[in-house]
């Protein structure tokens, strides 16, 4: 039985990844901060501006910020994500992010899910790690700061994972009993909430049911990676909207091997398809985290996040993002 609000799935999708037209997209993301007391020095990474993918393509990316800061500098960090770093030296009481994106979602290649090897087969190849595959994924088997390794992780997912199950068909399994057993509730937790604590009430948020579903898998010896990114606002006719839409959202991947990468949204019980649009994965939200910061002053704070994802049917006017990748304020 379903939670009310929380779709179920196509069954179709059990199987199989289907193709589809690649949709054009055009994204505004706005973080407005309102601070108690003047902030006179304060430092910001933004995971913003699309890492590269091979189911996207950017045509223009545009971050405005305001207060200007005094140093801008764009780098790739280890997971291959475009992170922006800010330095704003003048006395501010507010600050202004707006990001502007327009880029193209492909369909993601088919994939039989029934196919994929069986989870034992990975683990066993993620342990020795003695191909470049493995080695890759092996980063993210691992423990990582907001998901530790829990035997609770384990025991909730053993059900998902008999012997010799495909990998693809374990992991949607394990999906959609996440979906079925806990509760979106956004007043339940924030960004720090543990998960042991997560799993104790089974209630959270996206970022929540993600790590949740990173940890089981982990825990068992899997390969998964916490994915941040958006979803598509708009819902077909007479269905629900979508949880997760107007904000970043969050779900995961996990390895399948030589197939790939597998992306899974618990919080919506289903494929992340064309709706979904990357920005930036890493071992867990710490990594990847849209905004964040460390400031001198500021007391309390106020924030406020609107998030706008639309297709479109041509493209904008917006600069190519080789010639202008950034733009302040």
């Amino acid at each position: 039985m379903s939670t009310p609000g929380k779709p179920d799935a196509p069954a179709a999708s059990r199987t199989a990844i289907e193709g589809g037209e690649a949709i054009r997209y055009r994204v505004r993301h706005v973080t407005a901060y309102r601070y108690q007391s003047s902030v006179v020095l304060a430092h910001h990474l933004l995971h913003l501006k699309p890492r590269p993918h091979p189911d996207q393509a950017l045509a223009a990316c545009r971050i405005e910020i305001s207060p200007q800061p005094s140093v801008i500098h764009a780098y790739a960090d280890c997971f291959g994500n475009e992170v922006t770093y800010l330095s704003l030296q003048e006395p501010h009481l507010d600050l202004t992010i707006e990001s502007r994106l327009e880029l193209e979602r492909k369909p993601s290649p088919g994939l039989d899910l029934a196919a994929t090897p069986s989870w034992e087969e990975l683990r066993a190849r993620l342990a020795v790690a003695a191909e470049a595959g493995p080695r890759r994924a092996a980063g993210f088997a691992y423990a990582s700061p907001r998901i530790p390794k829990l035997a609770a992780l384990a025991e909730y997912a053993a059900p998902s994972f008999p012997n010799g199950r495909p990998v693809g068909l374990a992991a949607i399994d394990l999906m959609e009993r996440i979906h079925r057993d806990f509760v979106f509730d956004p007043a339940a937790t924030t960004v720090s909430t543990p998960l042991d604590e997560v799993l104790a009430t089974r209630r959270g948020v996206c970022q929540d049911f993600a790590h949740l579903q990173i940890g089981c898998l982990r825990a068992i010896g899997l390969a998964a990676r916490y994915v941040s990114g958006y979803l598509r606002t708009a819902a077909p006719a007479g269905a629900p909207r979508l949880q997760g839409a107007d904000a970043s959202h969050a779900w995961l991947a996990v390895w399948c091997g030589a197939d790939g990468w597998l992306d899974l949204d618990p919080t919506n019980n289903q494929l992340a398809g064309l709706d979904y649009l990357t920005l930036a994965w890493g071992r867990d939200y710490d990594d990847v985290s849209p905004v964040r910061g460390i400031l001198f002053g500021g007391g309390a704070n106020q924030l406020a996040v609107k998030v706008d994802v639309e297709p479109i049917s041509a493209p904008s006017a917006e600069p190519n993002p080789t010639s202008l990748p950034y733009a302040t304020g």
